[in-house]
């Protein structure tokens, strides 16, 4: 009897395929019955696979949404959400919206998930280290769109206004998550009323009594580690 051949290491390539097929499986069932009401052993099963393989390519639901959270920034940075030469109210305006519109079809299962944005363990929160990447990135979007703006900033200003942004962009998410009103039509009335806001506020941080306002801000960031 012929000995049996080797079995051969699993590609690049084919590990790439396979993770993405786990984390499509996982979304589809998000999307259709809850992040609460979905296991791991449900996500293995519509993937294919045995439950200690997908535990190989993710070891919880957690790492599942982590992986989902970066594909949205993936999404987010492989197309331009905004014109460069468009107004500071119109570039807003388009990255906030783009964001919104990354999320639309995953607010059910997203509002599960900020139940607990509280908990000081909990690795898919905002502020938590394995997400430390996600802020960065997010801040950085937003910094490329006020970038001539910023130029004419003072310093602290210019270096507040990307984590400035980013936070409203928070807010605007949250909202978003929990709005029951046709087409979440408040929220993007809420985004056109908050830019329209932030813009004088961003002209006016370039008088002479704003610069000490705008240090003291980014000192209380800085020491409370969000900047």
């Amino acid at each position: 009897m012929p000995p049996k051949a080797a079995k051969k290491p699993e590609t690049a390539q084919k590990r790439d395929r396979t993770r993405a097929q786990v984390l499509e499986a996982a979304l589809g069932l998000f999307r259709k019955r809850g992040f609460d009401d979905t296991s791991m052993r449900d996500i293995a099963v519509e993937a294919g696979l045995s439950l200690g393989a997908a535990y190989y390519y993710f070891p919880s639901k957690q790492s599942l949404v982590l992986a989902y959270y970066h594909e949205v920034q993936r999404a987010y940075e492989a197309e331009p959400a905004f014109d460069a030469t468009a107004s500071l109210e119109e570039r807003l305006r388009a990255v906030l919206n783009r964001r919104l519109d990354l999320l639309r079809r995953d607010r059910p299962f997203l509002g599960a998930l900020v139940r607990d944005v509280g908990s000081p363990d909990n690795p898919v929160m905002v502020f938590a280290p394995e997400t430390a990447d996600l802020r960065q990135r997010s801040i950085a979007s937003f910094a490329a769109c006020v970038a001539p703006e910023m130029a004419a900033l003072p310093d602290a200003a210019a270096r507040l206004l990307p984590t400035a942004l980013w936070a409203l962009h928070l807010v605007t998410l949250l909202y978003y998550i929990h709005d029951r009103s046709r087409g979440q039509a408040r929220t993007r009335q809420l985004v056109d009323d908050a830019v329209a806001l932030v813009v004088p506020a961003i002209m006016l941080a370039n008088t002479p009594l704003a610069g000490p306002l705008f240090a003291s801000v980014e000192q209380t960031l800085v020491r409370a580690g969000l900047m």
